[in-house]
């Protein structure tokens, strides 16, 4: 599933990964960013604020402290607030972030 035009409309967010896309729905206590993500490989383990996603569509792999599992269109996961973890991406996904924190990313300029 494409995003709705709506969805571009939003502020691009400044992400320091190649092939990584994402807009800005901002809040005074949290961050919601639509991702859109080419199968660009693998996304180092880091950690942050606490994190819910919802998979639109595509394919990833994601390790959560130490625990890896596959998700596809319709899957929902929570990661933790300081959980280490990382992505694999194995086809163009679509993910919908929503993070425990309002400056998770920054808009492009």
């Amino acid at each position: 599933m494409e995003y709705p035009n709506m969805v571009f409309s939003l502020p691009e967010a400044d992400i320091p990964y190649k092939g990584v896309k994402g807009w800005i729905l901002q809040s005074q206590a949290r961050q919601l960013v639509f991702m859109e993500i080419e199968p660009m490989g693998e996304v180092a383990e880091h950690s942050h604020a606490a994190q819910f996603s919802v998979v639109v569509d595509g394919e990833m792999s994601l390790t959560i402290g130490g625990k890896t599992q596959r998700y596809r269109k319709g899957d929902a996961f929570y990661i933790p607030a300081h959980t280490p973890h990382s992505a694999l991406f194995h086809s163009k996904t679509r993910v919908i972030d929503l993070f425990d924190e309002p400056s998770r990313y920054k808009s492009k300029k």
